[in-house]
């Protein structure tokens, strides 16, 4: 079978789960993946008989899709920020809108605290170095791509479940980075506290992609996330849908500093609900970003 031939094949059994695009970028995946091989490469060689065993390797995967299951967790890898993430069924695939969380992150940085470039040291004002906590951490990504930019920085980085952090930490180490884990329940913190004692202040930045998606958008969601990617990193019941935010809000009042800043990764459809939660705890300078479809997506503030 000729590559242009699989690129068929490919197209006529997911054309009932994916778009004709989504199945190209699909196939490109998987020849990167398997062969090394860039779109260009394709392009000149999709002429060319593809070997026994390789073919294999790509009909295993394409049973896969079509039974629903998203060629990251199939392929154990994605990428995020520019940085390579194993996934598993434990954590969720990281967002584009939550790398658009990131880039704001790191701009806020870099006009908030000095830059201190000869030492590739993030400081404060008063030369304190920026302690960050990501709350709900999953894969690590939000963690892994800030400290991997900012070196110098100390980040935390907490989660409920066990196995989300044993590929996190995987991750920290396949990208070189070293980040403190840290296994809590931010609804009903008791580990966290253990931190405060090599602190050497307060935290600098507190952000947080936690769950939010109401049980009763259920619907609206493609059937690949639903039956395969953790439900407990998604769904918030309908009748409390803000419940982290309302806990993180009150964990960051406590142990932000005074110049410190919250960060959220938000339900698109919540804006104005976790606004009015913010301003009454009497939050600051809260500011409200849509991503690059145009919803409302993050929320920044100060204690």
């Amino acid at each position: 079978m000729q590559f242009k031939q699989l690129s068929k094949k490919f197209k006529t059994h997911l054309s009932s789960l994916y778009q004709e695009g989504e199945v190209q970028a699909l196939l490109l995946v998987m020849l990167n993946h398997f062969l090394n091989f860039s779109r260009a490469d394709y392009l000149l060689k999709k002429d060319h008989e593809i070997s026994s065993s390789d073919l294999l390797k790509f009909e295993a995967v394409l049973k896969e899709l079509k039974g629903g299951k998203p060629i990251q967790y199939i392929m154990g890898e994605t990428y995020f920020y520019g940085l390579k993430f194993k996934v598993d069924q434990s954590v969720l695939i990281p967002r584009p809108e939550t790398e658009e969380l990131v880039e704001w992150i790191l701009s806020v940085c870099s006009t908030q605290f000095s830059v201190d470039s000869l030492a590739n040291k993030i400081i404060t004002h008063q030369s304190e170095i920026v302690n960050i906590l990501d709350i709900g951490t999953g894969s690590g990504c939000i963690a892994i791509a800030l400290k991997k930019h900012l070196p110098n920085t100390k980040v935390y980085a907490l989660d409920i479940a066990e196995d989300s952090l044993k590929t996190a930490k995987q991750n920290a180490e396949l990208n070189n980075v070293a980040i403190e884990f840290i296994q809590d329940d931010i609804l009903n913190p008791i580990a966290i506290g253990s931190i405060f004692s090599i602190l050497d202040s307060k935290f600098s930045i507190i952000v947080s992609n936690p769950p939010y998606v109401k049980e009763d958008e259920k619907p609206e969601m493609h059937h690949n996330v639903l039956a395969n990617e953790p439900h407990g990193a998604l769904f918030v019941s309908n009748e409390n849908p803000l419940i982290f935010y309302e806990a993180i809000a009150n964990f960051a009042l406590k142990n932000l500093k005074n110049n410190g800043l919250l960060f959220f990764e938000i339900n698109e459809y919540s804006g104005k609900q976790t606004i009015d939660l913010l301003k009454a705890k009497n939050f600051k300078n809260i500011e409200l970003r849509k991503d690059m479809q145009g919803k409302d997506r993050m929320i920044k503030a100060n204690p």
